[in-house]
């Protein structure tokens, strides 16, 4: 039901899950793994898969912490985005991948939940696509020691939010990995 025309097509999207970005990361090993899980569920279904990959002083490109996790192997068939700021979208080539494949509808996996992850959600949402976050497919590091909430707690919230976000011709919502379906996502 995305705002955007002639976008029939749905992408996961896979952002940051780098060595130095998910090293530190709330439940990392479960988180990836339903990431793992995910892209799997992705391509027996011949859904396209987007990557979207970090760099930043912290995360200087073709250094380990710049890599993926080893449990994720990009095909070179998938695209990747690279970026430097939260909102995958923000001075990228997102956009132009996403309208060659005609896509409208994402569905979200990755990190940082309170960063990257938020910023995409808003970034497509606002843009017009339909989003929905893989509520068991995204972590964050703890952030408490600057004022921020326990990263079980920034999960469990961006959960919540995004479940009930609303906007007109757009949707948004969550889905838990075990009940991906993009077969039947195709079809709504």
């Amino acid at each position: 039901m995305t705002t955007l025309g002639n976008r029939p097509n749905t992408a996961l999207v896979v952002i940051d899950v780098q060595n130095g970005v998910v090293g530190q990361a709330h439940d990392r090993d479960r988180i990836v793994a339903n990431i793992a899980a995910a892209v799997e569920k992705a391509r027996a279904a011949g859904t396209e898969i987007v990557w979207v990959q970090h760099s930043s002083d912290q995360l200087a490109r073709d250094s380990d912490n710049w890599q993926w996790v080893p449990e994720l192997a990009p095909r070179a068939t998938e695209p990747l985005v690279h970026k430097k700021w939260g909102d995958s979208f923000e001075a990228t080539d997102l956009e132009s991948v996403l309208a060659e494949r005609g896509i409208g509808r994402l569905f979200v996996t990755g990190a940082q939940t309170d960063e990257c992850i938020r910023s995409t959600l808003h970034g497509a949402f606002t843009r017009g696509y339909d989003v929905t976050l893989v509520a068991d497919a995204h972590t964050t590091e703890d952030f408490s020691e600057y004022g921020a909430p326990t990263p079980d707690k920034v999960i469990a919230h961006t959960n919540l939010y995004w479940k009930y976000h609303a906007a007109p011709g757009r949707t948004a919502g969550t889905v838990n990995t075990e009940e991906l379906d993009f077969a039947a996502a195709a079809q709504s």
